[in-house]
């Protein structure tokens, strides 16, 4: 099979790729244009040689159709996916995230490829109403970030309703693990107490999410690709575990064994009605369509991640002094 991920170059698309290669698939892997001729975290890959690295924007209609000739299966990534950010520049938001999965969407279906794999984010459910998170619970747009994506969810499935092109709705709950950003509260907690800071800088404590370690949430993204009669479905990726940041913390902490106390930063709140305070996952339809089955707890995947950027080569690459929305 011959895969193409958009979004390759970022966190959950650079692991994707390595799972597609470790396979013995074709992979096609979409990075954003840059002057610095930059790959993101594929640039950090041991298996970037065995990659077709493209350089684009699937802001560009144009470009989308030139790389989805001769696809078998789209991993549809590339997003812009910051909520702070969202809220000093939403107009780049729906560009990106609404328009560039109609471009995505609209190629390869005139390129005749096989499945669209779109990514969701549980963002769109906004603050949970019932819990665990069903796929059928109601949307709500709590951000424009959360804006931007529910109205991509709409553009792709459309595509399928209206044309019955194979489009499956990925919806990953919080995926965390190596490479992430550090704008994430899972990497800026680590990362700021490996700086060997004593005062740690979050947001809100009270919130509570799902966290999926990213190979989890990328071999789910395979099993949907290998699955029959998924066409228009829409399936989580989640652990169906959920923690408090404030419990998070504590266990970092502890399975970092460090001291540190949390100093209450106000630019990392969101406004008061935009702020998701429970997110609690459902993956029972995934783990009954395709045999997705997490099985990564999240004491052992913070563990990795910790490893990870306690390495002092990886820790480098990221400015632990700097909050970036």
């Amino acid at each position: 099979m011959k895969y193409l991920v958009t979004g390759a170059d970022g966190f959950i698309g650079s692991h994707l790729c390595e799972l597609l290669v470790s396979h013995g698939h074709e992979v096609k892997a979409l990075t954003l244009y840059n002057s610095f001729n930059s790959w993101g975290w594929l640039d950090h890959s041991s298996m970037k040689k065995n990659i077709e690295i493209l350089s684009g924007d699937v802001r560009d209609p144009r470009f989308c159709r030139e790389i989805t000739k001769d696809v078998d299966v789209v991993f549809h990534l590339a997003a812009l996916i910051a909520i702070p950010y969202s809220y000093q520049a939403p107009d780049s938001y729906v560009d990106t995230n609404v328009k560039g999965t109609l471009n995505m969407v609209s190629a390869a279906m005139d390129n005749g490829v096989k499945k669209f794999l779109h990514t969701s984010t549980s963002e769109v459910y906004g603050t949970a109403i019932q819990v665990p998170i069903n796929e059928s619970h109601p949307l709500q747009p709590q951000s424009p970030y959360s804006a931007s994506k529910i109205g991509a969810d709409a553009m792709a499935m459309s595509f399928w309703h209206a044309f019955q092109f194979s489009v499956t709705t990925v919806r990953p709950f919080n995926t965390y693990g190596p490479r992430q950003s550090a704008r994430a509260v899972i990497p800026t907690i680590i990362s700021q107490l490996a700086a060997g800071k004593k005062e740690i800088n979050l947001g809100d404590l009270r919130p509570t999410r799902d966290f999926n370690f990213v190979l989890d949430t990328c071999q789910g993204f395979l099993d949907i690709a290998n699955a029959q009669n998924v066409a228009g479905e829409v399936l989580n990726l989640s652990s169906g575990v959920e923690i408090s940041i404030g419990e998070l913390f504590k266990l970092i902490k502890s399975l970092m064994k460090t001291d540190g106390v949390i100093v209450d930063d106000i630019k990392r709140h969101r406004p008061s009605g935009s702020e998701v305070f429970r997110l609690l996952g459902d993956h029972s339809k995934a783990t009954s369509m395709t045999g997705y089955k997490p099985k990564v707890n999240l004491e052992s995947g913070l563990k990795q991640t910790i490893d990870w950027f306690t390495n002092s080569q990886n820790l480098s690459l990221y400015k632990t002094n700097i909050y970036n929305v």
